[in-house]
């Protein structure tokens, strides 16, 4: 797929009265490295809300003095470390942990977050790796967490009660390919996929492995007509429209 197809099947869902609703989640936010500053000054120039994933305890203070009025913090775990038994998937919340210890991780990190981000922390918990233990999620919300977002297609708005779940579906890093680009054609056809359902179309990036193809690439999306890119509160609030 190419970019004219991909602005052509956007332009006949708004002509449909269906226009496509994406957000934009940047994970691994923490030392203020330039990719840093450029994530955030390209949200700027383009006007288009980013949605900050900010991993609490690597954070340096002067990220937050960058942040501009379009930028969201969400908190991208506690400390990012691995404690995935050998075998297992990388994530900081393996089954093996105490549920009162992973609590307590996240509850520092929600505190840390609240404290330096402050009106611009929203409270929703991307995971590392964005894996989560099931049994954590219903506990989320009584130490402040309001959401949860992962990666793919979900399969509840309510994973929990009172937890909201808006994932993203278009990762452009091709992590087990040298971390490049994944290419305009594949980011497209994922994007053209992921449309279809009932949920904002979410795009993830990592600002710290870009290459130049994915910073280009990143440009022209944000040029994009038809659209409309939702902040992180308004896509955790999102409802679908009805279809007659």
């Amino acid at each position: 797929m190419n970019w004219r197809e991909f602005e052509d099947e956007l332009a006949r869902r708004r002509k449909a009265g269906r226009p496509a609703q994406f957000w934009w989640r940047d994970d691994d936010a923490a030392a203020v490295l330039p990719a840093l500053k450029e994530i955030i000054q390209l949200s700027e120039k383009s006007k288009v809300p980013l949605a900050l994933a900010v991993v609490p305890e690597a954070a340096e203070p002067e990220l937050f003095r960058l942040l501009h009025d379009r930028v969201t913090v969400l908190q991208h775990g506690t400390d990012h470390r691995n404690r995935a038994a050998a075998g297992e998937k990388k994530t900081e919340y393996p089954g093996g942990e105490p549920i009162e210890a992973a609590l307590a991780r996240i509850s520092d990190g929600f505190g840390r977050l609240r404290t330096f981000a402050g009106k611009r922390f929203f409270p929703v918990l991307t995971p590392p790796w964005n894996r989560v233990r099931k049994d954590l999620l219903t506990k989320l919300p009584a130490i402040g967490i309001r959401g949860v977002s992962g990666y793919g297609a979900r399969t509840s708005a309510e994973p929990a009660p009172g937890l909201r779940q808006v994932n993203t579906h278009v990762d452009i890093v091709a992590w087990r390919q040298g971390r490049r680009f994944i290419g305009e054609s594949e980011a497209l056809s994922k994007a053209i996929q992921y449309l279809k359902g009932e949920e904002p179309l979410g795009w993830l990036t990592h600002h710290a492995v870009h290459d130049a193809a994915a910073w280009t690439f990143l440009e022209r999306l944000f040029t994009l007509e038809s659209v409309r890119w939702l902040s992180a509160a308004e896509a955790f609030s999102y409802t679908a429209p009805a279809h007659g």
